[in-house]
Order: structure tokens, then sequence, then C-alpha cells
């Protein structure tokens, strides 16, 4: 699907003074002591936020912040992303102590055109992830319109997600917007040849992405745990290694395909730690007690040279442990390969966004995805429950 099929900010009912309710994704890191540790979320919204108070609006932001258990819990507070996006705007964000209830409603009356206040976390109501419809209308009673920015969260029919739509006027914001375009062209009619990289641990998590790539792509190359499991598939040794066994059939009929390519060696080790002995084997021969922790080198060179021929590339999920040294090595040789690639580049979130922000190469890719789950779920899908909300929803 294209953006075009999507209700558009211009397409809201806006005066001076209407309030909007902004679904943004604000799940950022954060340290032990409560500090943001990566606010690339919260910069992200700024350009739809400034587009709306351009406007004359009043925008009232909610988000889901880590994992509650549906109660209010002070460590997963919206107060450090308030404060956040207070000092990046240069303006008051008041924060509400609830996500609905009468103290939320009075603020929200209250608002001022060209303001910005914030709902506590979303997931303090246990109704937000069973997609509970009165939360849904109580949260679109809080306002005029709607704006869904989250990318990160289209793909969960939550109540913040699918719920005002039925009930207010509403809209993609730029970042869901620049999503849908960047991923929908790599449905629709990516530039030749089209490269795609899979990472990660499990197969099992990526099979249905797995087969939308090989009718698309022409090539597939797979790293990570996962490659383990398209090892063994071709009755490969490979030691102590992640390996899903209920999954090995179905790697194997997609080797069959003639478009994945797997690692032909490997980095391996007895334990993950930076002080480990490591030793660099032919994949297909990996001794009882090691692991495979890394793509080899010289599979880090061959899945490099396939990227910098590419017209397209699609990244989702590491090479290997890239978080430590000794296994790094493989996901730094293909984010500095897809960083020089002179086509189009599209990494989906995650931890290749943070092997990117590692490397010191996110600013060199065409689109870095803010939703790996969201993204690999739009590939497969080719839609997300919160596109289907905004397109069906009230206008």
């Amino acid at each position: 699907m294209s953006t075009g099929s999507l209700p558009r900010l211009e397409d809201l009912p806006l005066q001076r003074g209407t309030r909007v309710l902004l679904r943004a994704d604000f799940n950022v890191p954060l340290s032990d002591g409560g500090r943001i540790e990566d606010d690339l979320r919260i910069r992200a919204a700024l350009p739809t936020i400034e587009w709306l108070l351009d406007r004359e609006a009043a925008v009232i932001c909610c988000s889901h912040l880590g994992r509650p258990k549906g109660a209010p819990d002070p460590k997963y507070s919206m107060s450090p992303v308030a404060q956040r996006l207070a000092d990046m705007m240069a303006i008051e964000v008041p924060l509400a102590p609830e996500v609905v209830g009468e103290q939320a409603s009075a603020m929200a009356a209250r608002m001022a055109p060209q303001s910005v206040m914030m709902l506590e976390n979303l997931r303090f109501e246990p109704g937000e992830t069973k997609g509970d419809e009165e939360l849904g209308a109580a949260l679109a009673a809080l306002a005029d319109c709607y704006v869904n920015d989250a990318f990160g969260a289209a793909h969960r029919a939550h109540s913040s997600v699918v719920g005002p739509p039925r009930h207010i006027p509403s809209a993609a914001g730029r970042l869901l917007a620049a999503e849908i375009e960047a991923l929908g062209g790599l449905l629709e009619d990516p530039a030749r040849p089209f490269i795609a990289l899979l990472g990660g641990s499990k197969v099992s998590d990526k099979i249905g992405v797995i087969d939308a790539l090989l009718d698309r792509c022409d090539l597939l190359l797979v790293g990570g745990a996962m490659a383990s499991t398209f090892l063994a598939a071709q009755g490969h040794a490979v030691g102590d290694s992640l390996v899903e066994l209920d999954q090995v059939e179905q790697c194997r009929t997609r080797l069959d395909s003639g478009k994945v390519s797997v690692p032909t060696d490997a980095v391996i080790a007895k334990e993950i730690a930076a002080d480990a002995l490591t030793a660099v084997v032919t994949a297909a021969d990996v001794p009882d007690g090691w692991k495979i922790l890394d793509v080899g080198p010289s599979t880090a060179t061959e899945y490099s040279a396939e990227v910098a021929r590419a017209g397209t590339v699609f990244w989702n999920g590491p090479m290997g442990v890239f978080e430590v040294e000794p296994f790094a090595g493989g996901t730094r040789a293909v984010a500095e390969a897809v960083a020089a690639c002179d086509g189009y580049t599209v990494v989906g979130g995650g931890d290749s966004a943070a092997a990117l922000a590692k490397f010191g190469l996110a600013d060199r890719v065409s689109h870095l995805s803010t939703g790996g789950g969201a993204s690999l779920e739009f590939l497969e899908q080719g839609d997300l429950p919160g596109l289907r909300a905004l397109r069906e929803g009230k206008r």
C-alpha cells in the first residue's frame, strides 16, 4: 500500500485551539536511574508536533513506555519523556497524573492554542493492550482530532492505536507516513538487485517475512543465530549453537528457492564474553561445545560485496552478538557496507539501528525505521492494524 490511501495531516479540520491527540512512540530506553539513554524516538516526533503547533492546535501527547503490568508504576512514568520534550521545544509540557479521568480531562480542556501536554503511560491502563473500546473512546473524548505517529506501535491493535479513529477525525503523522512510503517502496517496485539481510535469533519469528522477501528480493543473506538453523537444514554440524529443531524443515524448503545465502565461515566460542577464546572455522563443521556467535570474515566480505552492488537493501537483525567485541566484526562489516551502498537502503529498527548507532553510521542510510517489529509485519502483511484504523476511521 502507499501513503496515498492514508488520511494526511492536511486533511484534518484544524482551527485555532483544536485539541489533537497525538499517539507517539516515546518508548525510549531508560537507565536504572530513569535517565533517557537515547531520545531518537522523541526527536522523530518533533516534525509532526511542530506542524500542528504552527497551525495553532493544542497537542495532547500519549505513548507507552516499557512494560508496566497494567497499573501505575513510578519506574515507567512518562515524566522524563515530558521533561525531555519540554527541553527540546523550549516550552512547558505538563504531565497529566493519569491516562484518562477527571484530571486529564480538566487539563486538556484548559489547553491554550500552541500548547503541549502529555498523558501518563498508556500501559498504566489494563485495557490498553486489550484494545478496550471504552478506553479508546475516553482517549478520543479528550480531543477534537487524532494523529497516529507511532509506527513502532502500529502493528498492535491497542486501544490508543485503533480506538480514537472510530470517534474523531484522524490522520497519519509525518513519521508514520514516511515509514510507510519507505517500506512500501520495497514491496512495490524496488530498484534491482534487491538484497535483503536478515539476522537475529529466531527463524520462527521471521518465517513470514522471509517468505515475503523471497517473493520480491533477488538474494536473501542470512546471519545471526538464525543462520545456525539454516546450516542445520543443510546437514551441517553446528556444535552447541542455537538451533530451532522445529524450523529445520522450513529452512530447507526456503533454501530450495536458490535465493538464500548462509554463512560459509563463523566466529565460534564456548561462551559469550569479551575475553572468550574464539576461533574461525568453516560454518559446516562446528565442534561440540562451541557456538556460532558471528559470521566469519569470508562471509562478511561476501555479504558486503553483495550489498555493494545492490540497487535496494533491506537489513534487519545483527550478524552476531555485536554488543560483545569479539563477535562484532560481521555486523560492523555489514553496517559499513549498507552505509556505503549507493542504492536505496532501509534498516528495520531494533538491534540493527543500535548497531548503526554504535558504529557511527545511523545518518548514512536512506531510511532508518523506528519500529523493528512493525517494519517486519508491514513487509509480511502489506498492512497494519493502525493503518486500517486510520483508513476506516471517522472523517
